[in-house]
């Protein structure tokens, strides 16, 4: 029988992580610290427009992507300006 209430029953609970998911990030971390002595040697042999690809790869693990961020002035109301953001598709106005 289907569930139509919108209501969880069972399951994780919200904000539990993933046993599964956290097991294979530490392995892979385990990895990566034992061989890494191995991948800066052969970081060290790349042309440089290659270590600029390996950087960026890495990069997107490491830092956040930032998000386009649109700001306009809506005039159209009399004798007022107001200010309008746009973030993530969300508008906020000022």
């Amino acid at each position: 029988m289907a569930n139509t209430t919108g209501k969880k029953f069972g399951g994780r609970a919200k904000g539990t992580s993933n046993k599964v998911t956290a097991n294979l990030r530490d392995s892979v971390q385990a990895f990566l610290d034992a061989n890494w002595p191995d991948v800066q040697s052969v970081f060290d042999k790349l042309d440089p427009k290659d270590k600029l690809a390996f950087i960026e790869k890495l990069m997107q693990y490491s830092l956040p992507k930032l998000q386009a961020v649109e700001s306009k002035v809506d005039a159209t109301v009399k004798d007022e300006v107001k200010q309008v953001m746009i973030i993530n598709g969300q508008t906020i106005e000022f």
